[in-house]
C-alpha cells in the first residue's frame, strides 16, 4: 500500500517535461535535436523509475 496519495503522481508529468527540456537543451541549439534528446531522455527516466518502482515492489512482498 501506497503512504502518499496517488494524486502527487500527477506532479510526475511537468516535472519529467521540465528536466527532459532543460537537459536537451544544454547539449543542442537546434529545437529538433533538443526534442528528439528531450523524448529520449525522458524515455530513460520513466524506464529507470519504473525498474526501481518494480524492485521496491518485490522487496515490500518479501517482507510482508
Amino acid at each position: 500500500m501506497m503512504s502518499i496519495s496517488p494524486t502527487y503522481l500527477l506532479y510526475y508529468l511537468p516535472l519529467l517535461v521540465s528536466i527532459s527540456l532543460v537537459y536537451g537543451a544544454t547539449r543542442h541549439e537546434d529545437m529538433t535535436l533538443i526534442l528528439k534528446h528531450a523524448a529520449y531522455t525522458a524515455y530513460w527516466i520513466t524506464s529507470f523509475m519504473g525498474v526501481i518502482f518494480l524492485i521496491l515492489l518485490g522487496i515490500g512482498y518479501l517482507v510482508s
